[in-house]
């Protein structure tokens, strides 16, 4: 039995009274199964958003409404309130089939005033309890409570506002019993709640900074839409913005936002306050940059200025908001939140301006997953970014303290990816059974946060140890659908043509026979600078069989990326943050070696995890060869991740950037500045690193290559 989960939401003008509430289920929280909601949900009406106080689920218990009251006055009146809250609830509620049964609810809410400061309370009625104590309350729990555990899944999925997004997934044309659509039908059912990390990311209000890490398909994107409404429910007034690096991530936030506020107040949302809007912007598309600038009179660089301030490609936007930092010396505050998705993109420089716009208490939250960083960036911590007050102290530092809103989320649990998909994609994003490793964590306990258990107890460096997954962060149902040799294949060839007919001839296959929709299939480019190129002929032999397809940001909106009744090519910076049933990558040799090795594997690991069911990584030549070979020998070990865990030392020539280097190393760079042939030649024999090489001599590498 799962131990109960508390959520603490902002309740306004009570925290003594709440705080008891949940100090005392805290203490019985091994008994319970089940979640208590402080300062949520929020129904919405038609005269806006009703706020409960506090709700607890139980399987074991039922449904309980609190009615809280702060304070000693016992003259407040409580019996409308009570009312209030059964009526609103139950509307909410009885509005789901799987939750009635002829025409009523299929269980009771019972609702309660609780009231720990109050005494002499008179005029007591047993449709209208209150409780004054925690041995009143158990003993009212006890004596009303029931099981609800065959409507408990149900429940939670409506309060938690997940049913919503479920709406637009019919899938009624499905009349196949073992086809891909009917599996994907079944599948989408299945991820129907939030789990206890997510519930936690969602309501729990930090006055400050809060920080969210998770795998690709934890849910990143849902909870920070989620977070958005709720706290847009609760704070109208505030001016929130929501930013990100995937363009194609703006129709989904809004989509969501706007899902979610209809819960919450039953209205749309007041746009004038959200703010949903790239984190550079451009000369017709706002941007967090961009009005930066604006707001303070410094000059705005687009990609093409941008360029002339480094020769390095994909740091051109940290340049600019060094830049933009460096000329600024007062910030105009401008937002009470700001919401950042894909945070790994990004540098510190952005962080800290984003920061800097924000009103007391600044509020700023930052979701990423390090391994999608797809320019070889490492989060640093928030000591590191924000830096230190006048006095010398952190100005940001983040700790989860009892019986307060945790300031630091790890989403371990992952709800898009089978387990064997998600291995793999590690698997091959690390290096684990390559001849050497690419990069490794810096600390060997995320691979427990992320949901990796050791075979062999604590990880000790230098040493052999055997990670695996278990149900625990990736449900069984994620796998059970098909066969562990159809969840995922790597298909080698000899030639591109064949590559492109297999593909080609798989897609029509997915479409005419197998019941998946056009949408639901995404065809990635790894190579960010060939895609356009590349996916002309898997369109044209597609349309040539009647089927239609779109190259994300080209031929559509940059701000969409998936187009009805059309497959969708696209490349790795697009793809980010965007899912389908499946997923097909393309050209997948690209990744097997060469320079910026960890970025290429982070682009496969990025590239398959966009997956929430099936994957087909294909390519063609020796390395694809060599790459599937990878794959077998994962396989092989029943998708754990057997290795010698590096030790310091080893760690420091996997994905190292600007690493300190001794005089020695130093001095070989310098005088090899003008040898090429023998840079190589120390390269090979690890003299030296590939991260120790000069700026202008990778560029000049690069240029001879091309």
């Amino acid at each position: 039995m799962e131990r109960l989960n508390i959520v603490r939401g902002d309740i306004k003008n009570k925290p003594v009274s709440s705080g008891l509430l949940a100090e005392y289920f805290e203490s019985i929280a091994d008994s319970l199964e089940g979640t208590l909601y402080l300062g949520y949900p929020i129904i919405g009406t038609s005269q806006g958003g009703f706020q409960i106080d506090a709700l607890l689920v139980s399987k074991q218990k039922g449904i309980f409404v609190f009615d809280i009251k702060e304070g000693a006055d016992n003259t407040i009146k409580y019996k409308d309130v009570q009312d209030d809250n059964y009526n609103k609830l139950q509307s909410k509620l009885i509005q789901h089939n799987d939750l009635t049964s002829k025409r009523k609810l299929g269980f009771e809410i019972n609702t309660v005033t609780y009231a720990p400061a109050w005494s002499n309370v008179n005029d007591l009625e047993q449709d209208y309890p209150i409780v004054t104590s925690n041995e009143e309350l158990k003993q009212y729990i006890e004596d009303v409570g029931s099981d609800i555990e065959p409507i408990f899944n149900s429940l939670l999925s409506v309060i938690q506002s997940i049913t919503s997004i479920r709406k637009g997934l019919s899938r009624g044309y499905v009349v196949k019993p073992d086809s891909r659509g009917f599996k994907l039908k079944k599948l989408e059912e299945s991820i129907a709640n939030l789990d206890r990390q997510q519930s936690s990311a969602v309501i729990e209000t930090v006055q400050g900074v809060q920080r969210i890490r998770g795998l690709a398909g934890s849910g990143k994107t849902i909870i920070l839409a989620l977070k958005v409404a709720y706290l847009h429910a609760k704070n109208p007034t505030w001016k929130i913005g929501v930013t990100f690096n995937t363009r194609s991530l703006k129709a989904q936030f809004k989509n969501f936002i706007r899902l979610f506020s209809y819960e919450h107040t039953a209205e749309e949302p007041n746009w004038d306050k959200i703010d949903i809007i790239h984190a550079w912007g451009s000369s017709n598309t706002d941007g967090i940059y961009l009005n930066i600038c604006k707001d303070h009179n410094v000059e705005f660089l687009d990609f093409s200025k941008a360029k002339k301030l480094t020769t390095t490609y994909g740091k051109e936007f940290d340049k600019v908001c060094e830049k933009a930092l460096s000329e600024i010396d007062d910030f105009q505050s401008k937002y009470d939140l700001i919401v950042i998705d894909e945070a790994q993109d990004f540098s510190k420089e952005f962080l800290i301006m984003c920061y800097n716009i924000l009103n007391e208490p600044k509020r700023l939250v930052y979701a990423y997953d390090e391994l999608q960083s797809l320019n070889a960036k490492t989060m640093l911590s928030p000591e590191s970014i924000f830096g230190n007050k006048e006095n010398g102290n952190p100005k940001v530092t983040l700790k989860n303290e009892t019986n307060r809103p945790k300031q630091d989320i790890i989403l371990y649990k992952c709800y898009r990816n089978s387990l064997e998909i998600l291995t793999s994609a590690h698997a091959l994003g690390f290096g684990i059974y390559r001849n050497e490793l690419v990069q490794m964590f810096e600390n060997s306990v995320l691979w427990k946060e992320i949901g990796y258990k050791s075979e062999d107890g604590d990880i000790a460096e230098g040493v052999n140890v055997t990670l695996k997954r278990d149900n625990d962060s990736s449900p069984e149902f994620l796998s059970n659908h098909s066969e562990i040799d159809d969840l995922l294949q790597f298909k080698s060839f000899a030639t591109n043509e064949q590559q492109v007919e297999f593909v080609v001839n798989d897609i029509l296959n997915n479409i005419k026979n197998e019941e998946l929709l056009p949408s639901d299939i995404i065809v990635i480019n790894p190579n960010p600078l060939r895609t356009k190129n590349v996916v002309g002929l898997f369109r044209k032999k597609l349309y040539d069989l009647g089927i239609n397809s779109t190259l994300a940001g080209v031929s559509s909106s940059p701000d969409v990326f998936f187009i009805s009744d059309s497959v969708t090519f696209t490349g790795i910076y697009r793809a980010k943050g965007n899912e389908a049933a499946m997923v097909y990558v393309i050209n997948s040799q690209y990744c097997y070696d060469g320079w910026e090795l960890a970025k290429k594997r982070n682009i496969l690991f990025t590239a398959m995890t966009r997956s929430k069911a099936w994957v087909r990584v294909c390519g063609y030549g020796i390395k694809m060869n060599a790459l599937e070979t990878e794959y077998k020998k994962i396989k092989n070990n029943n998708f754990k991740l057997i290795f010698k865990y590096p030790t310091a030392e080893e760690r420091k020539h996997m994905n190292v950037v600007n690493r300190d280097m001794s005089i020695y190393e130093m001095k070989k760079i310098e005088k090899n500045n003008k040898s090429i042939q023998q840079v190589l030649e120390d390269l090979k024999s690890g003299d030296i690193q590939k991260e120790d090489l000069p700026k202008d001599l990778i560029e000049e590498i690069r240029k001879m290559l091309d």
